[in-house]
């Protein structure tokens, strides 16, 4: 989680000694030379990419078509990768960091590790989902749903404020993915609207009726839900769409709903990416930036099998949910949902991290 000390993976590169102190001057000054050409088709740039591989794989071969530009993609989950790069500092080979959710952009931002976003790339997306500082950029979204099985619970019966998922009625019918990052929104909304203590006792009551369906991921959850399990889960409303397009429309079993307009668990999540301050590479780490919310890079996230939501104007997803600009979420923007800090200290306190 942000803040603590994430698991690192180690890298490194096994270099052979050149046969000759001449030799390897010329071919330092060749690598030197290719590594330094901003603007020749030896460029490249490191991506730190926390999003689902899915989704950034096929921008990533769009934007090297497009520019020439070599990406070297290093998948990993966010709030680890958050973590490397403040461990790295200037040290960091990262050049942008491309995440799932803000908390993380909010944390690097704070701790002054981000580069100041080209001001024609920020116009391209809608300002309440970009950094209040302009230091990361908002590229999609996704919305938080129910996620449940109507053989095992009637729609009628279904919460309609995430509150109410700490109903002792529900025992034994929610499955929970507490230290799955895409939570601490959902978990940051209702501190808010709650306060502390009040969350506490809410997520100590996720965690009892949870009971056994405590799960690593959302993946798992709608899985679950969906196999017959457990009655239902809070989930990001792409992993329903991802599922069925996996199985069919046949085999699928479950179903999404939707909670009260305005509620604290009906939460916007914006993924976004920034340049590191750090980076030798700044210019080309800036056309990516560009390019994710171009015309072509929005094109490409709604209609690929990320499912969803392209922040752009005159973007639209191509697949069959919700329209984004019909959704009724709760009011709270990026800088209120901060960096994630708050969300882990209350999910520790409930025990349930």
């Amino acid at each position: 989680m942000l803040g603590m000390d994430g698991g690192r993976r180690p890298r490194g590169r096994l270099v052979r000694a050149a046969m000759s102190v001449g030799l390897a001057a010329v071919l330092g000054g060749v690598v030197l030379s290719a590594c330094s050409s901003s603007g020749s088709g030896a460029s490249a740039i490191t991506l730190y990419n926390g999003q689902h591989p899915q989704t950034t794989q096929s921008l990533v071969n769009a934007f090297e078509k497009s520019t020439g530009i070599t990406v070297n993609v290093r998948n990993g989950d966010e709030d680890e990768l958050a973590n490397e790069i403040v461990t790295e500092g200037s040290n960091s080979p990262a050049d942008v960091f491309y995440t799932e959710n803000s908390p993380p952009l909010e944390y690097l931002q704070g701790k002054g590790l981000l580069e100041a976003v080209d001001a024609s790339t920020l116009a391209e997306t809608p300002t309440q989902y970009n950094s209040p500082k302009g230091d990361w950029v908002g590229v999609s979204a996704r919305v938080s749903v129910i996620v449940y099985n109507p053989s095992l619970i009637s729609p009628d019966d279904l919460p309609s404020s995430v509150l109410d998922l700490a109903d002792a009625k529900y025992s034994g019918k929610l499955a929970l993915a507490p230290s799955e990052t895409d939570f601490q929104p959902i978990v940051t909304s209702v501190d808010r609207q709650e306060g502390n203590a009040a969350t506490v006792r809410w997520l100590e009551g996720l965690k009892s009726n949870a009971g056994s369906h405590v799960y690593p991921d959302n993946e798992t959850i709608v899985n679950e839900v969906n196999r017959g399990a457990v009655a239902m889960g809070v989930i990001n409303q792409y992993y329903w769409y991802r599922l069925q397009a996996e199985l069919g429309a046949g085999g699928m079993h479950s179903k999404l709903a939707y909670f009260a307009p305005h509620d604290p668990g009906y939460v916007v999540d914006v993924s976004g990416a920034a340049v590191l301050k750090s980076s030798s590479h700044k210019a080309d780490a800036q056309k990516f930036l560009a390019f994710l919310v171009s015309h072509q890079g929005q094109e490409i996230i709604a209609h690929s099998d990320s499912f969803e939501y392209p922040l752009a104007d005159g973007v639209t997803t191509a697949a069959p949910e919700t329209p984004f600009d019909q959704l009724q979420p709760v009011s709270i923007d990026v800088a209120e949902l901060g960096d994630g800090s708050t969300a882990v200290a209350l999910l520790r306190e409930a025990g349930l991290l």
